[in-house]
């Protein structure tokens, strides 16, 4: 809940005129002057995200500083200057739009989202043409900032402390400019609400423009309940995860890079539920190498003292695409090469990973977790594949430890198959995003589709029950990692159903808690028959 004054963010409209350039040569040395500036302002941004809120929320202006240098919308800018014979704001424009048009027309939506960061580099070099170096967004005060949409570069330049929330009217909750609290709210920018009293109710997606008394009572009312609620949860820090009647179980966290740690260890999580290793690559422009990643993987380890490190092998493809992969394109992605499947027509790269794995291992308890599995079959493979990396490490005199290895049911055939695949695997963990898109067929990237994907859908739960049931018989132990992990309203149902480990993100482990201390699953399932 975030209650104060409205303070809607107009963008000065950039005017581009079409100038006849005397000298063409000189035109592109001023873009290319105007680009070399804009580059070291991105650097200077990435450096300032880092320190404040960590590589995978600074990782977009490093990307930005990428699209500038790419080959195609330089020679594109250039191209116009010499054959047109134009001024470099008019060329950058008209770069611009046709970028911005191409990506606009694609169809895949983390494409398509591409386009709002070729025009924040444009406008960037535009400015910088006109001689603008002004970076700061002024502020009127502790403010809800309303706006069209926020760019990266905006957002990072708001004093934080003078931001109570941000509202946009347009966005995508997928895309890099998705800071605001609320996305997608139909209201006017023309001045309408500027400076009046508003409420942004985070839970409900609600914006109240100048509350009645009643509402105003009510809301401010929620914020002091989740004030309490806060200080309250952190006396649970330190406890066990036992139910009333005398069930355990694990509450782990979910993670993207080291810098996520201090946040585990802050919120009192039982350990690391899923290692994102997906980000070593993606934050890259080359492979990793096996040391690179070991180093990784140990300090994690260590840091863990002695708790479960669930490491997820390299789970890339479809929405996360690294260039130096030169993957070939697909016209589905989201059921074309990806994650395992990448591993396994790429072996080199994946002993690589497997390497750093075992050798990480010999220094915690860490846990190797295979992605996006179908197929006993290809378990089997896996299985082939670590045991000869094991053999080669062990013959050159690697100190190795044992580590638990084990899949995500996050396909509806590894659901349906696995009371087969938990003879092959040490645990489940359950892949809710996934397992829900490809149950459902909604493609959980188009927000177009948000209405369809049901994560509550009878289907999706009978699934987990099923798996949790599977597990059991085999002797193995089955958690949730995706999403509906953290789903406050089903925890009580995923205890009814014998869920083992819950793995969600830092801030939600305390929550979760609270809850597994308040329930007699016994009662509960008695009370839901």
């Amino acid at each position: 809940i975030a209650i104060g004054k409205i303070n809607v963010y107009k963008k000065e409209e950039q005017q581009v005129s079409r100038v006849k350039a005397a000298d063409t040569e000189a035109e592109i040395m001023r873009f290319r002057m105007a680009k070399e500036t804009a580059i070291r302002q991105l650097s200077e941004l990435y450096e300032k995200v880092l320190r404040e809120v960590g590589e995978e929320n600074a990782a977009i202006f490093e990307v930005h500083q990428m699209m500038l240098e790419d080959a195609g919308y330089n020679d594109s800018i250039e191209d116009m200057i010499r054959i047109q014979g134009i001024n470099a704001e008019c060329a950058v424009a008209d770069t611009a739009d046709n970028f911005v048009r191409m990506f606009m027309e694609m169809d895949d939506d983390y494409m398509r989202e591409r386009a709002a960061d070729v025009k924040d580099i444009s406008k960037r070099v535009l400015t910088i043409l006109n001689g603008d170096f002004k970076e700061a967004v002024a502020v009127k005060g502790a403010s809800i900032i309303v706006a069209d949409d926020l760019a990266p570069s905006e957002t990072v330049q708001l004093d934080k402390d003078m931001v109570l929330s941000f509202v946009t009217v347009h966005g995508s909750p997928n895309s890099h400019t998705a800071i605001p609290a609320l996305v997608g709210v139909s209201l006017p920018l023309d001045g309408a609400v500027d400076g009046k009293h508003g409420i942004v109710d985070g839970t409900e997606g609600k914006l109240y423009v100048d509350p009645d008394e009643e509402t105003l009572r009510r809301m401010k009312r929620r914020q002091q309940e989740e004030a309490e609620q806060k200080e309250l949860l952190q006396t649970l820090r330190g406890r066990e995860n036992v139910t009333l009647d005398g069930k355990k179980v694990m509450l782990y966290a979910n993670i993207g890079n080291l810098k996520d740690l201090a946040a585990v260890l802050q919120n009192d999580a039982g350990g690391i539920g899923l290692f994102r290793s997906e980000f070593i690559y993606l934050e890259r422009d080359d492979y990793p190498t096996e040391e690179e990643q070991f180093q990784i993987y140990k300090q994690a380890a260590e840091a863990m003292a002695g708790k479960r490190v669930i490491i997820r092998t390299l789970d890339i493809g479809a929405d996360k695409q690294c260039d130096y992969f030169q993957m070939e394109h697909e016209e589905n992605p989201a059921l074309g090469c990806r994650a395992i499947r990448i591993c396994l027509t790429r072996p080199e790269v994946f002993k690589t990973q497997l390497r750093a794995l075992f050798r990480a291992s010999a220094y915690g308890k860490v846990s190797i977790m295979y992605p996006m599995i179908t197929s006993v079959k290809e378990v089997k493979r896996i299985r082939e594949i670590a045991a000869s990396v094991k053999a080669e490490l062990s013959g050159q005199g690697i100190e190795i430890g044992e580590p638990e290895q084990g899949i995500m049911i996050e396909t509806p055939a590894a659901a349906l198959i696995s009371e087969e695949l938990a003879k092959e695997a040490d645990f489940f963990s359950i892949g809710t995003n996934d397992l829900t898109q490809y149950t459902l067929a909604v493609d959980r990237q188009n927000t177009k589709l948000d209405e369809f994907y049901d994560s509550h859908h009878p289907a999706i739960l009978r699934m987990i029950s099923m798996v949790v049931e599977n597990a059991h018989r085999a002797g193995i132990w089955a958690g949730i990692c995706g999403e509906l992990g953290a789903d406050q309203s089903l925890t009580r149902e995923f205890l009814a159903m014998g869920v083992d480990e819950l793995s969600v993100s830092p801030e939600s482990i305390l929550s979760i808690r609270k809850i597994v201390l308040e329930t007699n699953v016994e009662e509960y399932k008695a009370g839901r028959l």
